[in-house]
């Protein structure tokens, strides 16, 4: 019997700086009311999913804490879970957290049919910078306002309505780093689920990345990666002007061959769906990436064990 289950990407389309939270919520349950009405049983909701790109300014104090969620459910973002659990389909969604403990974190979970939170990951490869860049209009402050993941790379067993697919979670600049998904990888996974919220200009000024190819290296890292770990992977977008800072698109559903088959065709809100057979995993995962048969990580130090190039002739790390 096949393991199969109907997955949206749900891409949304610029969340403005003065856009209220209860606006971008009702976003978010149109497009899950979308996603279940085309017979999706989980929707992949962007990262930051519940404000603006908020990193891109220097804020002031009281401003910032208005961006990060106390709790996971609380208040403001409830009716999410509760409309979820009524439609019975589960979500992955990125957002600021803020732990009881005082710590930042950009975070996403796994719901759920049920409403109840499967897992949660933490972003490890935060971009950016801790100061800002003098003249710069726009900055990339993850650095600054947020901590370094520390629940590393956790891949779960879905739920049985998922077909029990083992499912892990990426954040935005994660899915560059090949790292990430191969420790997903040794855990098995079928399913990786991504969200994204990325910079259609070079935030540093320069004009040799434009949007059409930095959408073209979303894609190939999302698609290399998907096949080198024989999985499905589902990488969505928040897209679009956002207060003059252009963000790009290009959320697609990649299978365990890399091959996408299904693909935004706007920088709005906008539902992608397909139907993920986790048995194409089995081709990849038994063949030409059977890592119990082929890998040899006695070889592999150099990954692990050092940060910056080391280029021959030199003795310590760049």
């Amino acid at each position: 019997m096949s393991r199969s289950l109907r997955v949206a990407g749900a891409q949304m389309g610029p969340t403005q700086r003065d856009d209220s939270r209860a606006k971008t919520l009702a976003r978010l349950i149109a497009l899950l009311d979308e996603a279940a009405a085309k017979g999706a049983g989980l929707v992949v909701f962007p990262e930051l999913a519940f404000t603006t790109f908020f990193p891109r300014w220097l804020l002031e104090a009281n401003e910032l804490a208005s961006y990060f969620e106390p709790a996971m459910p609380n208040p403001a973002v409830q009716p999410l879970f509760d409309r979820a659990r009524e439609l019975n389909i589960g979500f992955y969604v990125g957002y600021a957290e803020k732990t009881p403990d005082g710590h930042h974190f950009n975070s996403s979970i796994l719901v759920g049919p049920d409403g109840e939170i499967v897992s949660k990951y933490r972003k490890i490869h935060l971009p950016g910078s801790v100061e800002p860049r003098a003249g710069e209009k726009y900055q990339q402050l993850e650095k600054r306002y947020f901590e370094y993941g520390d629940l590393g790379f956790p891949a779960v067993r879905a739920p049985d309505a998922w077909a029990g697919a083992i499912t892990g979670m990426l954040i935005c600049n994660d899915r560059r780093w090949p790292e990430a998904w191969r420790v997903l990888g040794l855990q098995g996974a079928e399913l990786v689920c991504i969200g994204y919220n990325s910079a259609a200009y070079d935030p540093n000024g320069g004009d040799r990345e434009d949007a059409a190819l930095r959408t073209f290296h979303a894609k190939l890292a999302v698609q290399s990666n998907a096949y080198m770990n024989a999985t499905w992977a589902v990488a969505v977008a928040k897209a679009g002007d956002e207060d003059g800072a252009g963000l790009i698109g290009g959320s697609c559903i990649v299978d365990p061959n890399g091959v996408i088959v299904a693909e935004a065709a706007t920088l709005a809100d906008e539902i992608i769906i397909a139907d993920c057979d986790f048995d194409l995993c089995r081709q990849g995962k038994t063949k030409m990436f059977n890592f119990e048969a082929h890998r040899r990580p006695q070889w592999y130090g150099p990954i692990t064990g050092q940060v910056g190039v080391v280029e021959p002739g030199r003795e310590t790390a760049g």
